[in-house]
């Protein structure tokens, strides 16, 4: 059976709330202790402590280590991760895959090169033991799938290195996007970017738990107390049931659809207005052809997108179009999850994607871009490329080669 987690994240996810919840299911805190002291941090101290939080247990965890002004960058880390001898290779894939979710939305937010970024609180040794520490825990649980519920960031402001921000602070708002958020009118920080980035690396889709059976149930602590509410995060250990599991590879999130109806355009100036909705960050972009009142054709642009990119595809389209209004829809969308897969042609390397259907099925597609250029390249048919792609794919699957890398 599928082992699985489910997050339910009412106070917020937080690093150390986390790697309390799974310590609380069972975790060696030794092994965990061996794994982090092994990144070159002997001195380092893992405890626990069993706290109550409006009147329900949890397991709080302190870190213990000598003070440091250290700010690390990411291939600091990264070099720290890989260096350790205690720490599996799953575990270390882990780890830096959640690191790169902090990099990647630190660099957006500062506006810098991902190997320029330098962290701070999550470069600090507690956020770097939080972090390895639960790709520790998830490795010893075997866990292969992961939900959530949504999340609540709090609100107000807070102080960090880099002055006051608003809750949530700007790294945590980029993580989050395309995550769906939890309304909550609570005046602190709910969600740390440690916590958005573990969340968000390992839950598959968000709103309520699978079909499963449950088999234990752990509670970590935050350290602060919020009034009416525990400030704890519960994790629910299970194991998916023949149904779920079916669905084990379909991923959910939330959407926006946004559309107008436009009459007086060419058709080149709604193919210059696609091109520019794309490239400032929709998922999709398509037209269809409506009759308006009074008989008159017109077109129905539509536009697929995030909600973090709501403000500028609105904008995009109100001074590059004539329209005087856009409908917006909220929408659940369910998705294959997708992979990033190189294959060796007879004419070179190519990328394409794989998606695995949910009965475990992997099906690949070679990129257009690629069947393009070496189209262009060899003066093969398109449809010839394509096959020889696919061979390249099943002789992949033939060695038992599975794709990597989530795109």
């Amino acid at each position: 059976m599928t082992k699985t987690l489910h997050f339910d994240c009412l106070s917020g996810i937080s690093g150390d709330m986390t790697l309390g919840a799974l310590i609380d299911l069972g975790v060696s805190v030794d092994q965990i202790q061996q794994g982090l002291q092994s990144l070159n941090l002997p001195d380092l101290k893992l405890r626990t402590e069993e706290v109550k939080k409006c009147g329900f247990r949890a397991v709080q965890i302190h870190i213990d280590h000598p003070p440091e002004k250290a700010h690390r960058h990411l291939h600091h880390i990264d070099a720290m991760i890989d260096e350790a001898t205690e720490i599996n290779e799953s575990a270390k894939a882990l780890a830096k895959k959640i690191f790169l979710c902090v990099g990647e939305a630190e660099a957006k937010v500062h506006g810098c090169s991902l190997r320029k970024v330098h962290f701070h609180e999550v470069g600090a040794i507690d956020s770097i033991a939080d972090i390895v520490g639960v790709a520790i825990a998830i490795d010893a649980l075997d866990i292969q799938h992961a939900t959530s519920s949504t999340i609540p960031t709090g609100t107000g402001a807070i102080t960090i290195d880099h002055g006051r921000v608003a809750v949530p602070a700007p790294a945590t708002a980029e993580i989050l996007t395309g995550v769906p958020l939890m309304a909550c009118d609570i005046e602190s920080e709910l969600t740390t970017p440690t916590g958005a980035a573990i969340i968000k690396t390992l839950a598959r889709s968000f709103g309520p738990p699978p079909a499963m059976t449950p088999l234990r149930v752990g509670y970590g602590s935050g350290t602060r107390d919020l009034e009416g509410q525990a400030n704890v995060l519960r994790v629910t250990l299970g194991e998916l049931t023949e149904a779920s599991s079916s669905q084990g590879q379909i991923e959910t999130d939330r959407v926006t659809l946004l559309e107008s109806n436009i009459d007086d355009a060419t058709a080149e100036q709604l193919a210059n207005v696609s091109e520019l909705l794309m490239n400032a960050g929709a998922l999709d972009v398509w037209q269809t052809p409506i009759v308006m009142k009074k008989g008159r054709l017109a077109t129905t642009v539509s536009v697929l997108c995030d909600a973090s990119r709501i403000g500028a595809l609105q904008t995009l389209l109100f001074t590059q179009t004539s329209t005087i209004g856009i409908r917006r829809t909220e929408m659940n969308r369910s998705k294959l999850a997708r992979e990033s897969q190189i294959v060796q042609t007879p004419d070179g390397s190519a990328t394409g994607k794989t998606v695995r259907l949910p009965d475990g099925t992997l099906r690949f597609s070679l990129e257009n871009d690629e069947v393009k250029r070496l189209s262009s390249a060899t003066g093969k048919p398109a449809d010839q490329i394509r096959v020889e792609a696919q061979a390249a794919f099943a002789e992949l699957l033939a060695v038992g080669r599975e794709p990597s890398g989530v795109t």
